[in-house]
């Protein structure tokens, strides 16, 4: 079904905003006639949150047949597990990028990106991205990105800032930094003074780099961290690399 422009421009600002907006455009979608499968297709919610949030939300006749014409079925009449086909979909991403790891585990700056990732990038199922003082840091996470992961579709970037930073001028210094165009910001978090928190603020704040379009990005991504885990993170592998060093020393 068709949605305003307005709903799908607060869908594509989503991660950017407020826990209130999130849940007011929760509900604002399901007054539009959504089923909370197609919700949750749309925005990155659990089932049982979104559920409260549209607790006092009613469909009308109408939009209820429409959900319902809407929703495949078997030839039984029987509805379909839509997710099952999206999880076989994840499963051979993950296999392929399992075997993919055996080779590129020889590769440096592949071991570094996954290393950096697995200690600084989101773990927000969906969604590849990483957040970071350094514009150094996030520009090798979009060099790595760029070179190991399905083909890119651009990026979006979105700032933390205190209310003593300029906006402007830090929006301009992370564009620069970054290479992402100041079009390209989603809105800025600005957290207010007087929180109690540090009082040396960062000069440009904070910004967030997200990979558009990354939920098989982030799949692949999370198997190369598993994969380096079973490799190196095990207490087995530790006590392996003991048994060597020590005969080595020896």
């Amino acid at each position: 079904m068709e949605l305003e422009a307005v709903l799908l421009e607060r869908v594509r600002e989503y991660e950017s905003l407020s826990r209130w907006e999130r849940s007011e455009l929760g509900r604002d979608l399901r007054r539009a006639g959504l089923s909370y499968g197609e919700i949750m297709e749309l925005i990155y919610v659990k089932k049982s949150t979104l559920a409260t949030w549209c607790l006092e939300v009613r469909l009308s006749d109408e939009q209820i047949d429409a959900i319902k014409a809407r929703r495949p079925t078997t030839k039984r009449g029987i509805p379909r597990n839509t997710q099952h086909k999206r999880h076989n979909e994840v499963e051979r991403l993950r296999t392929q990028a399992t075997l993919e790891a055996e080779h590129l585990i020889e590769d440096p700056f592949w071991v570094a990106g996954v290393s950096m990732y697995w200690a600084e990038g989101s773990k927000t199922p969906r969604r590849l991205a990483m957040a970071n003082a350094d514009p150094a840091a996030l520009r090798m996470f979009r060099r790595w990105s760029e070179c190991y992961l399905p083909p890119n579709h651009g990026w979006r970037a979105k700032l933390n800032l205190h209310a003593a930073n300029d906006e402007p001028s830090a929006r301009k210094w992370w564009s620069d930094q970054v290479h992402v165009p100041i079009d390209d910001f989603t809105k800025t978090y600005i957290k207010p003074d007087g929180t109690g928190h540090r009082k040396n603020h960062l000069a440009h704040g904070v910004c967030t780099l997200t990979k558009r379009k990354s939920a098989d990005a982030f799949v692949i991504t999370l198997a190369w961290i598993d994969f380096l885990g079973s490799r190196y993170g095990t207490l087995e592998s530790e006590r392996a690399a003991g048994a060597t060093g020590s005969a080595v020393d020896s």
